[in-house]
Parts: C-alpha cells; sequence; structure tokens
C-alpha cells in the first residue's frame, strides 16, 4: 500500500527468523490501531531465504533484494529515495532494525508525538531488551568521555549517569516525550521534511554512527529530537552485528572515526585520536590474532584524525 501518514523501513541481513518477527508484531500495531502504513525490507544481500520469506509471507510489503551488503545507511536511503518520490510523500517515516518487535500503541504514540511538536524532526522509541528489561533508548552527542567510558576500566556507578551520555531513567517510566540528542538508530520515526531539509543518511558510514550524523546535521539545522516513552519497541540487540564480531567492531570504530572528523574541532579530534590509540594497545595485550589485527587497523585509522 502506498500513501497513507506513515512509511516503514527495515534493512535486513540474513535475519529471516527476526524479520518475520518483526514484520507481523509491526502489522499487528498498524492494524491494530487502523494505520495506513506502506512497509519496506531492504534485503543486503541474505543467503538464508529472507527475501523470499518476505514475499511469500506479507506480499503487501515492498521488497528490495540487492545481490550485496551495502551496509545500514545505504540500505535505508535505498527505500528512502523511492519513498521521497512519492507525490506526496508520507509525513513520516520509520527506520526499524529488524531485531525489533512493535508493542502494541508504539506507532500511534511515536506519530502523535511528532504531530504535538512541529519542531521535533525525529523521534525514538523506548527500547527494551528481550527479557523486557530496560534498554538505553537515547543518548546525547559523544565527546571525550564517551570514548574513555568505552576504552578503558571507570568507576561501574558512573556508566548509567550523564557522564557517559545516559539520560536519567525516570524520564523512560514518565509519559512525556522528553529532548535528547539523538536516539538509537534501532527504531527512529523521521518526519520527511527534516529529510528533505538536511539529506539522506551519510553512506560514508558502513554500519555504525550513521543516527548520531544524522541527527546532529538535524540539530544544526534547527531540528529538535526526543524519545516517547510510551512508544515501546523490544529490542534484540546485536542479532546480525553478533554473526561477525570483529567486523563489526573494526565497522565501530570506523564509523566513530569518520563521526568524530565531521563533529568535532581540532583539539577534541586530537585527544579522541589518543585516547581510542591507547584504549586500542591495551585491548591488544589480551585479544586474538584477528582482533589485534583490526585494533593495529583502528589505531593508524585513528592517527590520521
Amino acid at each position: 500500500m502506498r500513501g497513507g501518514r506513515l512509511a516503514v523501513v527495515i534493512v535486513s541481513w540474513n535475519t529471516r527468523e527476526l524479520v518475520r518477527a518483526a514484520l507481523r508484531a509491526l502489522y499487528a500495531d498498524v492494524e491494530r490501531d487502523a494505520l495506513a502504513a506502506q512497509v519496506w525490507v531492504v534485503d543486503n544481500g541474505s543467503d538464508d531465504g529472507t527475501p523470499e520469506m518476505v514475499a511469500a509471507e506479507f506480499p503487501a510489503v515492498h521488497l528490495l533484494p540487492l545481490r550485496e551488503n551495502i551496509g545500514f545507511a545505504a540500505g535505508n536511503n535505498r527505500a528512502l529515495r523511492e519513498i521521497l518520490r512519492q507525490s506526496p510523500p508520507p509525513p513520516y517515516v520509520w527506520l526499524l532494525n529488524p531485531d525489533t518487535e512493535v508493542q502494541p500503541g508504539a506507532t500511534t504514540a511515536l506519530i502523535a508525538a511528532l504531530d504535538s511538536r512541529p519542531q521535533a524532526g525525529v523521534a525514538g522509541a523506548h527500547l527494551l531488551y528481550s527479557d523486557g528489561s530496560f534498554q538505553h533508548s537515547a543518548f546525547r552527542f559523544p565527546g571525550l568521555l564517551q570514548l574513555a567510558f568505552d576504552l578503558f576500566p571507570l568507576p561501574p556507578r558512573l556508566y548509567e549517569s550523564g557522564l557517559n551520555g545516559r539520560y536519567p531513567r525516570r524520564l523512560y517510566a514518565g509519559d512525556t516525550p522528553f529532548r535528547v540528542d539523538h536516539p538509537l538508530g534501532a527504531a527512529m520515526m523521521v518526519r520527511t521534511t527534516t529529510i528533505e531539509q538536511v539529506g539522506l543518511l551519510d553512506e560514508g558510514y558502513r554500519m555504525y554512527c550513521e543516527e548520531i550524523d544524522w541527527c546532529w546535521r538535524m540539530r544544526r539545522a534547527g531540528w529538535e529530537a526526543i524519545c516517547v516513552p510510551t512508544a515501546r519497541v523490544v529490542h534484540h540487540a546485536g542479532q546480525s552485528t553478533g554473526r561477525v564480531p570483529v567486523r563489526s567492531f573494526r565497522d565501530l570504530w570506523t564509523s566513530r572515526a569518520r563521526l568524530y572528523r565531521l563533529h568535532h574541532g581540532p583539539v577534541v579530534r586530537k585527544l579522541a585520536s589518543f585516547l581510542v590509540r591507547a584504549g586500542m594497545r591495551r585491548r591488544m595485550r589480551s585479544a586474538s590474532p584477528e582482533m589485534a589485527a583490526a585494533c593495529r587497523q583502528i589505531i593508524r585509522l585513528w592517527e590520521t584524525l
């Protein structure tokens, strides 16, 4: 179905069962509230039968099967270009990870939050782990302290604090959307007019940090970001990237290098480079040969920051 107020985009890579569960939960929620939503699945060259399953079991989905894994940002952009060509495009686009399950009322809650806040360009959901436990769903833009928390052992009580970019849990326990720097990209709804102003996701990020970069660009263009506590989504975190841990680790720190290069000044970049290189050398002491090789690549990359 085209038209309606919402388009949903899911980018998959060898997560057939998760995609099935994600689509079932999404359709149950939009049908529950009688929403007209077009759903897009971009498959990044899966060899586990994901596109065949989607075509057979969810014929209403707009399926874009690709021959290779082009990454999260580029995969989403394939669908976003098609959606933005519509006349008119839907006012909102919801980017969902394949390892998510939308809970009842989440879609409507996000739309209502954006409807009531015209300056909000992006709204993130309240994420839960598979067992229903709390998951941080939004963060402050990363600086030097967040790098230190990721790379070195610091007092455990500080990891949940604002020093590590976290927002207080009491905000998630309420019913009122709250302003954030950026939501986690697993489940974020974006205003179409915002995308038209700031552009698509930066395909220079193969995996990780693309939503942070996008929200930073939105902030600089005058848009706000919010998190909506009543929009609950289960996030089975890391199901795709966990299959290739060394590559995922390398992708993460490669993307972070690009993020810091684009969004921080020379002093912060120099200090960030020092922290990352020291942290990678520390990690190499107990790393496997493959992980140690990845650390050396990361050190060389951050030396150029």
